[in-house]
């Protein structure tokens, strides 16, 4: 089956006709060639499209040759999601099939989905991921920074006080982390994290990924704060900063915790706890605590 666009072009659709369900599925960034074949499929055969802007999800589908039709098109953002949501699990419930799509990028991934899939999850209708584009993982892929654990932490609170305290919690972290932030505030938040989290911690500042002005500055956190000083700062961004040096232990520090650790628990017990707690070697630990447990 072919189904033209109101651009001239055509789209083939491949497969069998869309099962009934919720397709969640992710959209360009920013190269519209970056959308999945899968998804095209998806866009071309759903019975219901929602999406959280309807201007871009159109715009998308007619580069690519993909007619609505008499289909119905489906508002679903942050203002009015709780309101959108019924209209498409009914559908689901009727044997349709539903299709939503994020502006750009990942539904969920700090965008608008989350409430339906849900309420989807909650009925026991199916939810079927359509995986693609996500600027978070695009980033984490150039930034040069480990990549074996991350942690995505999204936007920082606005309010200086949440601020403090969200970027207080994830200062430790023993991952990469990876957040999104505004072009108005990337200049403050470089310098709060320089300044609270050390200006020799590696991070990398990815602008306008996929698109004609992308751009990625790596460095430490101090380098990041000169090099973006007094520079007129637009597009998408995504912050990525190393994790934390490891901790190295006090041997008198932890040493103490076992002996206070000893009073109340068997040898083995307080050699776990102790080990854990100071990220050290269980057997190590346990060898002076059979030697003080005596």
């Amino acid at each position: 089956m072919t189904q033209h666009g109101p651009g001239g072009g055509s789209y083939t659709i491949g497969g069998k006709p869309l099962a009934a369900g919720l397709y969640l599925v992710a959209t360009p960034i920013g190269a519209a060639r970056d959308i999945t074949l899968r998804a095209l499929d998806i866009l071309a055969t759903a019975d219901v499209l929602a999406a959280e802007d309807t201007r871009t999800l159109r715009h998308l589908m007619e580069i690519h040759g993909i007619g609505l039709g008499d289909r119905p098109l489906v508002p679903c953002h942050d203002h009015n999601e709780a309101a959108a949501s019924p209209r498409l699990l009914r559908a689901i419930e009727e044997g349709k099939s539903v299709a939503y799509a994020s502006e750009a990028g990942t539904p969920m991934v700090s965008d608008p989905g989350f409430p339906l899939a849900r309420a989807a999850i909650a009925a026991g209708l199916p939810v079927i991921a359509a995986p693609g584009p996500s600027a978070a993982l695009c980033a984490l892929t150039v930034s040069g920074l480990p990549s074996d654990r991350f942690l995505f932490a999204g936007f920082a609170p606005a309010a200086a006080g949440a601020r403090r305290t969200f970027l207080e919690g994830l200062k430790s972290m023993q991952a990469t982390v990876i957040f999104y932030e505004s072009p108005k505030r990337i200049n403050q938040m470089l310098e709060e994290l320089s300044q609270n989290w050390g200006a020799m911690r590696q991070a990398a500042l990815c602008r306008e990924l996929t698109k004609r002005f992308e751009e990625v500055t790596r460095g430490t956190l101090g380098e990041l704060v000169e090099a973006y000083a007094g520079r007129d700062v637009k597009g998408e961004i995504v912050l990525l900063v190393d994790r934390a040096a490891e901790r190295v232990a006090d041997t008198a520090d932890w040493e103490a915790a076992l002996e206070a650790a000893l009073e109340r628990m068997t040898v083995k017990d307080a050699a776990a706890m102790v080990a854990e707690a100071y990220d050290l070697p269980r057997r190590e630990v346990y060898q002076v605590a059979l030697k003080r447990g005596k």
